[in-house]
């Protein structure tokens, strides 16, 4: 039978709010940086209930995942925005290209790293590495106006990363050396220190190449498990 999308997206609300509470909203709202209202519920909570509800659908269609994770995108607080975007991660070898507009047309309102990093380096990874065509989508958010669409641009790049193939997070992150926006900033350099981790010899190169100007944020923070001799070259150089 196909999904009664409403009745789906109640059942999970109501285990999000009965669920047991880690910590004081407002500690936790503040913690993530959330604009929106917080429960308070840990992220293994969260991801528990996407994980039961998963285990009871197993043949949803992309269309069921879409609009379900679209319903609960709506929701007034921050961990059904969280579910919706842990849903499509989850549903991850059937989900298509509306998936992908869908998702899409969440990034500039998901503002706040948690809701940010979350979206980009789970489910939008995910479509970038899995579709070639989607990096250049990526590209032109570097150039957005919106703050967090830019910032989302580079945890897009974590499938990539994490596979050692560093070509193109380079050719994305060289857009934002010199973005002025502090949370850019920071997710720049880190993003270069997870690449040092792949490759550290082509990392320093790039870092000595572009040093001059470098935001000092995007230089300690990309410069973490470096040694301490190469992060003062680098701001030398800045």
């Amino acid at each position: 039978m196909p999904l009664d999308v409403r009745a789906a997206r109640n059942q999970l609300v109501e285990k999000l709010r009965n669920a047991p509470k880690a910590s004081a909203p407002a500690d936790l709202r503040s913690y993530v940086g959330s604009p929106v209202p917080v429960l308070g519920l840990t992220v293994p909570t969260v991801r528990a209930i996407v994980a039961a509800f998963a285990k009871e659908h197993r043949t949803l269609g992309a269309g069921e995942v879409n609009a379900l994770a679209d319903a609960l995108w709506s929701g007034p607080v921050f961990e059904e925005k969280s579910l919706a975007i842990l849903l499509l991660g989850r549903y991850e070898k059937i989900i298509d290209d509306d998936s992908w507009r869908l998702a899409d047309g969440w990034v500039d309102a998901a503002t706040g790293w948690g809701l940010s990093d979350g979206l980009a380096s789970g489910p939008i990874a995910g479509m970038v590495y899995a579709k070639a065509s989607r990096f250049r989508d990526i590209l032109r958010w570097t150039r957005a106006k919106n703050t967090w669409r830019r910032r989302a641009s580079t945890y897009a790049l974590h499938r990539f990363v994490r596979a050692g193939e560093l070509d193109r997070p380079f050719q994305l992150l060289e857009k934002l050396l010199y973005d002025e926006e502090f949370w850019v900033q920071r997710a720049v350099g880190t993003w270069l220190r997870e690449c040092w981790k792949k490759d550290r010899r082509r990392t320093e190169a790039f870092l000595r190449k572009h040093a001059r100007g470098l935001p000092r944020i995007v230089i300690s923070v990309a410069t973490e498990r470096a040694p301490k001799t190469f992060r003062e070259e680098l701001r030398r150089k800045h």
